[in-house]
């Protein structure tokens, strides 16, 4: 009797993480393009008149805030209690509470500046009126188009979460992950394979601390060894610039155009010259290993299109809309 319960339980369990899985992957959540049309007509122009500024200013700005975005929307989501793009990696810590933005895995995160500039302006000009969280897509996408990657329309209407946990950044996707973990990560946030081979494209900007892939360098199996997967002679470059314990250096994760967003990331994972294993397991999976040889052998012909779709797919993660969350006023600080 016990065992049936038991098992009854398990059902049960998996049939609610299944209808919540459907929800997050069908719904729209309430977001809508134009949402501001009426309350804040000019919101999305000054947003990327000020993003301009900035990025123009300082381009490498585009990949610390691609990642603060995505950081913000692969937080911990359960169900009834809904944790996704809802602006809480923009939160500071308080007396009682470390935010996400004070964990190890955000540490890195910069250009925050540019997101309270925004909301300034915006706040001046629409009182009460535009969210942090929206200002946050609309920033990123802004801030990627400035540097030759696409363009995409943001459905926006969300609202700004009042809770920002820095344990729950535990279920970001980590750079030594491999194929079945990372796979995981994203189904469970109701994404696809597919934006999992292509949000990793992303990699096709920025830097990356050593600390972030020195034990494929130095001790990949706690034997002193290198990750076999590695290109031998990619080895031998990175170990120039990494020493073991080094915790400020920065490598450029797609040497010869970090700063351009391009396909030529497929190109270096293809060739086994992904700074992460998380890169290196996309050739471990019949899905993803066939999308980065075809964007490797055709100049990343269709990686322009697929990012955007799959930024509009990861926008949508756990949002809050309607009547829930707030409107903050600082993207800092809750009301």
């Amino acid at each position: 009797m016990a065992t049936q319960k038991l098992a009854s339980l398990f059902f049960l369990q998996q049939i609610i993480h299944v209808l919540f899985i459907l929800h997050l992957a069908n719904a729209d959540h309430g977001l809508k393009l134009g949402f501001y049309q009426k309350t804040c007509p000019d919101a999305e122009a000054i947003t990327r008149k000020i993003t301009h500024q900035h990025i123009s200013r300082a381009p490498t700005l585009a990949a610390p805030l691609l990642r603060m975005h995505f950081h913000d929307c692969f937080i911990r989501l359960v169900p009834n209690c809904w944790q996704g793009c809802d602006g809480s990696v923009l939160l500071n810590s308080t007396k009682n509470n470390q935010a996400e933005k004070d964990a190890f895995a955000n540490l890195s995160l910069r250009g925050y500046q540019v997101i309270d500039a925004v909301k300034s302006a915006l706040e001046n000009k629409c009182p009460g009126v535009v969210s942090c969280a929206d200002i946050l897509a609309l920033v990123t996408r802004d801030a990627v188009s400035m540097i030759k990657g696409p363009f995409w329309d943001v459905p926006t209407g969300r609202r700004d979460g009042r809770e920002s946990v820095a344990s729950e950044t535990r279920d970001l996707p980590p750079p030594f992950g491999n194929i079945t973990l990372l796979k995981q990560k994203f189904a469970a946030k109701g994404l696809s394979v597919k934006d999992l081979v292509v949000l990793s494209g992303a990699h096709t900007i920025g830097t990356s601390h050593c600390s972030s892939f020195e034990t494929r360098l130095y001790n990949f199996t706690g034997k002193g060894d290198t990750d076999p997967t590695l290109d031998p002679n990619y080895v031998v470059h990175l170990k120039r610039k990494c020493q073991p314990g080094d915790t400020t250096t920065l490598v450029k994760m797609d040497p010869g155009s970090f700063r351009t967003f391009d396909g030529d990331y497929y190109t270096l994972v293809a060739k086994r010259r992904g700074l992460f294993q998380s890169d290196a397991a996309l050739l471990e999976d019949t899905e993803t290993k066939s999308y980065v040889k075809l964007q490797a052998n055709t100049y990343g012909s269709t990686f322009a299109k697929d990012f955007a779709e799959s930024m509009v797919n990861m926008g949508k993660i756990g949002v809050l809309t309607g009547k829930a969350g707030e409107i903050r006023k600082h993207c800092a600080f809750v009301n």
